[in-house]
C-alpha cells in the first residue's frame, strides 16, 4: 500500500489529498537573517507590535466616532467600533501566538509524540494525549491525519481520541484569545473543562473496544518518522515560525473576520433581553439547542471567540455559551465528513454522542454554579 506521510501542521501524499485535508511538506529554506541582525529585527518588531496593540482602542474610537462621525451611543456606532477594535486585536494576538508556537513546533515531530503516547497505560495515555493536544501545536487541519498516524503507530484508539478532541478544542490560539478578550478566569475554565471532556470521552471510547470500526486501510498505513528533517539552527526555526504565521493566519483570517463581524452585529443590534431569554440560565433547553446550533457551523476557535465575547456581553449564560463554543470547534459537520474517510458510521456516532454528552454536562454544570 502507498506510504502515508504526515507532518505536524500539514499533510501530504495522495492518500491524504483524497481525505480533503490539504497541506504541504515542511521544507527547510535558507534563513533570511542571521546572528545579531536577526535579534535586532525581532526586538524592533516586538516593540512595534506592542506600540500598535496598545493604541487599538483609541484608534477604533477615532475611526468610528471622529472620522466616520457616528454617534457613540448609537447601535451602528457601537457595532463599527467593536469591529474596528476587535479585528486588528484578534489578528495581532493570533500572529504573535502562531509565531511562537511555530518555533516550538520545529522541535516536535510525530515520531516523538507517538513515543510519548504508545505503550502507556490507557488511563495515563488519555491524560497525556489530552495535554499533548494543547501543548503540541498541531493545527486543526492536521488533527485527522494525525489520528491516522497514531492509530497506525500503535497508539490505543481511546488515547488517540483524547488527542483528537483536545487538539482543536483546547489549542493555544483558543486559550490566548480567550485570555485576551475575556480574562484568565474564563480561559482557565475553558481549559479545565475542555481537557476533562477529552480525557473522559477518550477513556469511554477506549472501554467500548471499537477498533473494528476503524477503516481497514488506516491500520495498514505507516506514519512518517521525521516530520522535521535533521537539526535546525535558531535562524531556521525563526523562519519556520514566520512561515507558520503566513500559512495558518492565511487560512483562518477570513473566518475570524466573519466571526468578529457577527460578534459586532450581536453587540450592536441584539437586545440583551432577547439573548438572555434564548441562551440564559432560565431556559432548560438552551444548552442542547446551543449545541445543535453549533454543530453545522464551520469555523474554528479564532472565528467563534468574538461571537462568544459578544454573546456573554448580551447576557447569555456562561455554561450555555461554552457549550455552544465547544460544539462548534469539536463537533463540526465538516470534521465529521472528513472523519468518515477513516471511521465507520457507528464509531463516528459514538464519538459525537460521548463528546456531546460531555459538552451538555459542562453547560448545565456551569449554569448552575456560576
Amino acid at each position: 500500500m502507498e506510504e502515508l506521510k504526515i507532518s505536524p501542521c500539514a499533510c501530504s501524499g495522495n492518500k491524504l489529498e483524497e481525505l480533503g485535508v490539504p497541506g504541504k511538506e515542511i521544507e527547510k529554506k535558507p534563513p533570511v537573517l542571521r546572528g545579531k541582525a536577526l535579534w535586532a529585527v525581532l526586538v524592533v518588531a516586538l516593540v512595534i507590535w506592542y506600540a500598535v496593540y496598545s493604541q487599538l482602542l483609541e484608534f477604533s474610537k477615532y475611526v468610528s466616532f471622529d472620522l466616520l462621525g457616528l454617534a457613540e451611543e448609537s447601535r451602528l456606532g457601537g457595532t463599527v467600533q467593536f469591529f474596528v477594535y476587535d479585528t486588528p486585536k484578534v489578528l495581532m494576538l493570533l500572529g504573535i501566538v502562531v509565531f511562537g508556537i511555530g518555533i516550538i513546533r520545529s522541535y516536535v515531530t510525530v515520531e516523538w509524540t507517538q513515543k510519548v503516547l504508545a505503550g502507556r497505560r490507557e488511563s495515563v495515555g488519555n491524560v497525556l494525549a489530552a495535554l499533548l493536544g494543547v501543548v503540541t501545536p498541531f493545527c486543526s487541519c492536521s488533527a485527522v491525519p494525525l489520528f491516522i498516524g497514531f492509530v497506525a503507530g500503535g497508539v490505543p484508539l481511546g488515547v488517540t481520541f483524547s488527542f483528537l478532541i483536545s487538539a482543536p478544542m483546547v489549542n493555544e490560539v483558543a486559550l490566548v484569545l480567550l485570555y485576551g478578550l475575556m480574562g484568565w478566569k474564563i480561559a482557565s475554565l475553558y481549559f479545565v473543562t475542555g481537557i476533562t471532556i477529552a480525557i473522559v470521552a477518550g477513556w469511554v471510547i477506549g472501554r467500548l473496544h471499537m477498533e473494528k470500526y476503524v477503516e481497514g486501510w488506516v491500520k495498514l498505513a505507516t506514519a512518517d518518522k521525521s516530520a522535521v528533517q535533521g537539526e535546525m539552527s535558531i535562524e531556521e526555526r525563526v523562519d519556520f515560525g514566520l512561515e507558520s504565521v503566513k500559512d495558518i493566519v492565511g487560512k483562518v483570517w477570513l473566518y475570524m473576520v466573519f466571526g468578529i463581524a457577527a460578534g459586532a452585529a450581536i453587540h450592536g443590534y441584539v437586545p440583551e433581553g432577547m439573548m438572555a431569554s434564548i441562551m440564559g440560565k432560565g431556559a432548560w433547553w438552551a444548552v442542547p439547542v446551543s449545541v445543535l446550533m453549533g454543530i453545522p457551523m464551520y469555523t474554528n476557535a479564532a472565528g467563534v471567540i468574538p461571537i462568544v465575547d459578544a454573546l456573554l456581553g448580551k447576557g447569555a449564560a456562561l455554561g450555555t455559551v461554552l457549550a455552544f463554543m465547544m460544539s462548534v470547534i469539536a463537533l463540526s459537520l465538516p470534521e465529521m465528513v472528513i472523519l468518515r474517510k477513516v471511521l465507520k458510521p457507528r464509531l463516528i456516532a459514538v464519538f459525537v454522542g460521548v463528546v456531546g454528552c460531555g459538552i451538555l454536562v459542562v453547560g448545565y454544570l456551569f449554569n448552575m454554579i456560576i
